[in-house]
């Protein structure tokens, strides 16, 4: 999942950020409420982390105008102010969850996994295909009932796979959702890290489940006959 933290006290940025990075998440930083409209109107981002208090323009006047603008994936704020007011201006402002600082970060990923978790994300907790089992709120990975160590990146891009399994999915679509605004569009780290993960959950198993259409990209499918556009 790629996240978009709008924060403009550099040293909380970079320790929300971190730890999201930790947890296998994708993470692209705003300083302000100007940067961030621009931000999510060029990038497909999964949720948004929303400061009240900005430069430039405020959190709650960010958020009307992403969702006037018809975003619909889910807004997190994040704020000084706890006051039952500000938690109603930011709900009635679009915000999808309110959580006042300071937070503990186990509460904030529990929050984000909750949002990332409604119907309209398609976003369950347990991710399944053959034998193959992702725990979206342990990260704990199986095959075949046998434990699958993956590095934090190689899960991310398990992760997005089997979100769209079935689906041919191009390295474009793979580095928006799972690198950040750092990836480079010419090395191929992509596919270093689709060999990775096929050596982890394909080798020594049956079916393999990873498959590449050639010119096109990656798809993951129990059979052949997966990897529908």
């Amino acid at each position: 999942m790629r996240l978009l933290l709008v924060e403009d006290e550099p040293r909380v940025a970079g320790f929300i950020a971190k730890g999201l990075r930790e947890q296998c998440y994708a993470v692209d930083i705003s300083p302000d409420g100007e940067d961030a409209l621009y931000r999510a109107g060029e990038t497909e981002y999964d949720l948004l982390i929303l400061d009240v208090m900005l430069p430039r323009k405020d959190g709650y006047a960010v958020c009307r105008e992403l969702r006037g603008r018809g975003f619909r994936h889910p807004i997190l704020m994040l704020t000084a102010r706890d006051a039952v007011d500000d938690r109603v201006r930011g709900l009635d402002a679009g915000a999808d969850d309110y959580l006042a600082k300071p937070f503990e970060f186990r509460e904030l990923l529990a929050r984000i996994r909750a949002l990332l978790r409604r119907p309209q994300e398609l976003r369950p907790q347990l991710l399944q295909i053959s034998d193959l089992v992702l725990n979206t709120a342990s990260h704990r990975v199986t095959r075949g009932g046998q434990r699958i160590e993956l590095t934090a990146k190689e899960y991310a891009l398990l992760e997005f796979l089997l979100l769209r399994q079935n689906r041919v999915v191009n390295r474009e679509q793979i580095a928006e959702h799972v690198w950040d605004e750092s990836f480079d569009p010419l090395s191929n780290i992509i596919d270093v890290y689709v060999r990775r993960l096929r050596a982890k959950i394909d080798a020594g198993f049956a079916p393999p489940l990873i498959h590449t259409r050639r010119g096109e990209g990656y798809f993951l499918s129990a059979g052949p006959e997966g990897g529908d556009v």
